[in-house]
């Protein structure tokens, strides 16, 4: 691989997002941030906005490129990783109300919010396959205890979001990845990561009891 091919990194992370231009040898020619908004309620509720989410990457990507003299389409590939926090949308594609404040533009649960602890502890005492793909204890910052929260609490935008066990309800990462390349109505969620966090089961082939 020459520097003739160009790669964009993406990292979103709690507070911000964070893009850089990197050669084909891994020298990082720009890098750019901006920052993410955070709702935080008491000591166990922090939320966030998955439009405010692409906002900032769209923007540290624009920064990034206009800080080079590249043509932008010599980037070959893209890199995105970003937090495990469980976005909600619609089967539109619009975003549901995580909060329980109602306000839509709070979609996302983000993956250090505790509101989940007491369903955390109802699942590890159920017990059962879901754990064992989780270290066979689950932690109220994974998924699918925020789930069963969010079935428990906000049921409407659980039943809206939840269709076949599809591409609704998911984290961070998939679902920027699916807004990226414009075909968030078609992917389909990666079977192994799902069974990490939202509690599919990869040998049983179906979504957690836990779920009701």
């Amino acid at each position: 691989m020459t520097d003739d091919n160009l790669f964009l990194g993406v990292d979103v992370g709690t507070g911000s997002a964070r893009a850089g231009i990197f050669t084909g040898s891994g020298h990082m020619l720009s890098q750019a941030a901006h920052s993410i908004r955070l709702w935080r309620e008491g000591e166990t509720v922090v939320e966030q906005s998955s439009a405010d989410i692409w906002a900032a990457v769209c923007r540290a990507v624009t920064d990034a490129l206009a800080q080079t003299d590249v043509d932008p389409s010599r980037i070959s590939g893209i890199g995105f990783d970003a937090t495990c926090s469980l976005v909600v949308i619609g089967p539109d594609g619009a975003a549901l109300t995580a909060s329980k404040s109602g306000d839509p533009a709070r979609d996302v649960i983000v993956w250090m919010d505790h509101r989940a602890q007491a369903q955390a502890e109802t699942i590890n005492t159920i017990g059962g396959t879901p754990l064992a793909y989780v270290g066979n204890r689950i932690s109220p910052e994974m998924e699918l205890p925020k789930l069963l929260w969010l079935k428990e609490n906000l049921p409407e935008s659980f039943a809206r979001a939840v269709i076949h066990g599809s591409d609704r309800l998911s984290d961070v990462a998939r679902h920027r990845i699916r807004r990226a390349v414009s075909l968030h109505r078609h992917l389909q969620m990666d079977l192994p990561a799902a069974s990490r966090g939202l509690g599919y089961g990869l040998f049983a082939e179906n979504w957690s009891g836990h779920l009701g």
